[in-house]
């Protein structure tokens, strides 16, 4: 089993005051990647709305989180322990498992994958943020 990221709120309030500070880091991505894409001022107003700055300060948040990443069998150990209701997406039929507890949680998710690691990853930082994050944040 291994950690990947580096954060886990074990509290509401460290996950909404950990969102709140990424709003500026969101605003100043999604205008260099505006002027990356060479958007002129009349693009920029048109096409960049709070809606897309708020898309990027999610990202930022989920792709923060820290998520257990193990076997099957060492995911069955921690369920076992766990306090959490665990809701998994993917299929039972593989071998590996990445999962996301917060400490503050009654919920964790878990994503099971065979190969494809850090898509499982991903999709598991997604799964977090909609499903225990959101009505955080």
């Amino acid at each position: 089993m291994e950690t990947e990221g580096q954060f886990s709120p074990t509290t509401a309030a460290q996950a909404r005051d950990r969102y709140e500070s990424l709003g500026s880091t969101a605003q100043v991505v999604v205008k260099e990647v505006a002027k990356a894409m060479e958007l002129d001022a009349e693009e920029y107003r048109e096409r960049v709305t709070g809606e897309v700055v708020e898309t990027a300060r999610d990202v930022l948040f989920a792709e923060s989180l820290s998520v257990t990443v193990g076997s099957r069998a060492e995911f069955e150990d921690w369920r076992a322990e766990a306090d959490h209701a665990v809701e998994v997406v993917g299929s039972e039929n593989v071998d590996n498992v990445v999962w996301h507890a917060p400490g503050f949680a009654e919920t964790a998710v878990a994503a099971t994958y065979q190969s494809e690691r850090d898509a499982a990853v991903g999709t598991l930082r997604r799964q977090a943020f909609g499903r225990i994050y959101r009505e955080v944040v």
